[in-house]
């Protein structure tokens, strides 16, 4: 798939939005990729999964494994996997930490693939790896449907994306002024407290 033909999905669904969005970094943006549109059509997430799979598996060859962070790569890691051939677990917080739970495990030798969905600034990408690298396999790469970082964002691991974008954020103390006029919201899931309404 193209760039193009990947960002004409996220709008087709409804998943490009514009306004005044607070990411799970913090920082703020005037796009938001609500890709949770996207994971609720099935086939429109087989489509870009199949891509992102093709592309991993060209750049990283063969993968026995595919580790994403819970809730939003949890739904992309599966269905990557499942054109990789590959086993599908996740690591979710325990303690304020990424770490693998419910008796998942990477048997020694394990060829690693991190599946995100976004990739902003890394951060949940390195604690995500960084929980991998506590127990055996070799972690290959890393693989996200958007960098939205422009390439900027060092995950310590080679990225592939099936498409780049350098969409600009800002310090909440730093908003231009057209951003800092609209009203913030924060539609994404870190920061949600167990039976908060989501």
């Amino acid at each position: 798939m193209t760039q193009d033909e990947v960002m004409e999905e996220f709008r087709s669904a409804g998943a490009l939005l514009e306004g005044h969005f607070i990411l799970s970094s913090g920082l703020r943006s005037p796009v938001f990729l609500q890709k949770m549109f996207i994971f609720q059509d099935p086939a429109r997430t087989e489509t870009l999964c199949r891509a992102l799979a093709q592309k991993a598996q060209a750049r990283f060859g063969t993968i026995d494994y595919v580790v994403s962070p819970a809730v939003g790569g949890i739904v992309p890691g599966y269905e990557t996997a499942r054109h990789l051939g590959a086993k599908a677990i996740f690591v979710e917080r325990e303690d304020g930490r990424f770490a693998l739970r419910r008796g998942f495990a990477i048997p020694e030798g394990a060829r690693v693939l991190m599946v995100e969905d976004i990739v902003t600034t890394g951060l949940s990408s390195r604690e995500c790896l960084a929980a991998i690298a506590e127990h055996p396999g070799h972690v290959v790469g890393a693989a996200c449907l958007i960098d939205r970082s422009g390439g900027k964002a060092d995950l310590g691991v080679p990225l592939v994306s099936l498409a780049q974008l350098d969409i600009p954020t800002y310090a909440p103390d730093n908003l231009p002024p057209e951003l800092a006029a609209l009203p913030p919201v924060k539609p994404g899931s870190r920061g949600l407290k167990s039976g908060a309404p989501a």
